[in-house]
């Protein structure tokens, strides 16, 4: 159950103002509307019965050069996020060595197969873009990569070809290529035009890979029109599986009694995006990434779609009850059988971790859906979040957080190095979840860190078994001793006693 509690709107309001008070004018001008603290709205939440929380703020534009920022390019974010995790098919980074090197072996996107046989999610694949293919092109380059890769990997089902900058600015025919090895080869060759200059983040890379599906995959014939569809088929939509996720979700939809045809994209295979088309709901838990597609497929095949959240308790239970009503009262009799069945474990996590945690502060700043996904996972355990915001969400992700956030919270787009380091030190929240490249800075400061990309190489995160994990690591990063040891001998008023983390 969620936890009723108020931030502290005057501090944060000052926070904001002192960091933009160090900007040239123009830049503190332009900052300003990417900065906000969350208030009180008209609206309602029709499901809590509360005012939902305004917390808009301006997003989806270009950072402002010379500050640092944290996002990925477009390339990330169709090789990084949708394409890479789909493991029997091959990926080729088509450039320069460095953009391959730098996204090799993805984010702990689990998979089940032979890697080298027939799975390559970790395997890295380029084209090493020399200068004389920049002059000269390197389509035939192209040509040669491919057909190295079917000689040496004839077990795989595909390739896609994720163009690097370079790729865009000399006009490689990367379709032409496409088309001519489809033929040759009889497989599905995808191009991808996620250049990394396309957009303001990863955000549009997201955008074109799924635009790459609905152009390449599902335009061409149908390769399964022998398989059998049912009445509670769905697609998971958005699931990466980065520690087991998808796993842990897709338990508890066939528990209660749905049958899960398509996992997109972790542990995914070409053949479970191809006859997506044919379930009766798509069920997206990473709205950002995959959105695109559903939308699509709702035009096209008719097929509805919505929103689930399987982190912690209470919205796991809201998700089950919500995707059960579509399905009618056969499915939502088990559904709260499924919710019954895992209630003593839910206690049992709560009963060992909540006096524990219960009170501490948290400030997030994460990608996709985390923002404000795992919000609740964290109120169940009695913690309180004082300060939120996206890597490179949109709008509609800002207008989705008002469901989860409590007056007063801090929110912040895009936010600079220089901003997030002076909201931390400010705050002194208990913990801060954020991605690698603030984890060490953070820990400096002498605050507990998680990293909320890849759940710092630990997981599953998602669904009851991963709540009981959620918990625990939680607990190991707040209540470790080391915190205790943190400040010099001298400067020590009275030795405490060091708290033990839970086992």
């Amino acid at each position: 159950m969620s936890l009723d509690y108020e931030n502290d709107s005057q501090l944060h309001e000052k926070l904001i103002e002192d960091v933009l008070s160090q900007y040239p004018d123009k830049t503190a001008k332009r900052r300003k509307k990417h900065l906000n603290v969350a208030k009180a709205g008209d609206e309602i939440d029709q499901e809590e019965g509360r005012p939902l929380s305004e917390c808009d703020v301006k997003s989806n534009i270009k950072s402002i050069p010379g500050v640092m920022t944290i996002r990925g390019c477009a390339y990330a974010g169709s090789k990084g996020v949708v394409w890479g995790p789909v493991k029997d098919m091959v990926h080729i980074s088509h450039g320069p060595v460095g953009c391959g090197q730098y996204s090799w072996s993805q984010r702990r996107n689990y998979y089940i197969g032979t890697t080298g046989i027939d799975t390559f999610v970790t395997m890295q694949f380029t084209s090493d873009f020399q200068e004389k293919d920049i002059v000269f092109g390197g389509d035939k380059k192209l040509e040669k990569v491919i057909d190295e890769i079917e000689a040496l990997f004839p077990l795989n089902n595909g390739v896609t070809i994720q163009s690097e900058c370079p790729i865009g600015l000399i006009g490689d025919d990367i379709e032409a290529v496409s088309r001519k090895k489809k033929k040759e080869i009889n497989k599905t060759i995808v191009p991808v035009r996620c250049e990394g200059f396309r957009g303001v983040s990863q955000s549009l890379g997201h955008h074109i890979a799924n635009d790459a599906i609905r152009d390449w995959v599902f335009s061409g014939e149908d390769k399964h029109a022998e398989f059998k569809t049912g009445p509670y088929d769905v697609n998971i939509i958005g699931d990466y599986n980065i520690g087991g996720d998808a796993w842990a979700s897709r338990i508890l939809l066939e528990e209660m009694g749905l049958r899960v045809v398509g996992n997109w994209s972790g542990d995914a295979t070409l053949a479970e995006i191809e006859r997506a088309p044919k379930a009766k709901l798509n069920l997206i838990h990473c709205y950002r990434s995959m959105n695109y597609i559903c939308r699509h497929m709702e035009e096209k095949y008719g097929i509805a779609w919505m929103e689930y959240n399987f982190f912690g308790p209470s919205q796991i239970e809201a998700s089950l009850r919500k995707i059960a009503k579509y399905f009618g009262p056969e499915i939502e009799a088990n559904a709260e059988a499924v919710i019954a069945k895992y209630r003593p474990l839910v206690d049992a996590v709560i009963e060992k971790y909540r006096p524990r945690l219960e009170g501490k502060t948290v400030m997030l700043y994460v990608g996709g859906l985390r923002p404000r996904h795992v919000i609740t996972a964290y109120e169940d355990l009695g913690m309180e979040i004082v300060g939120t915001g996206y890597e490179f969400g949109h709008n509609d992700d800002y207008q989705r957080t008002s469901h989860y956030v409590k007056n007063g919270t801090l929110i912040y787009d895009d936010v600079t190095g220089y901003e997030l380091e002076k909201f931390i030190e400010g705050i002194r929240p208990d913990l801060v979840g954020s991605g690698i490249k603030e984890k060490y800075p953070v820990q400096k400061m002498g605050i507990p860190f998680r990293q909320m990309h890849s759940w710092d190489y630990s997981g599953p995160y998602h669904g009851y078994d991963g709540f009981a994990i959620f918990a625990r690591d939680m607990d190991l990063a707040i209540n470790n001793p080391v915190w205790g040891l943190y400040d010099a001998p001298w400067k020590k008023k009275q030795a405490e006693p060091l708290p033990i983390a839970a086992e």
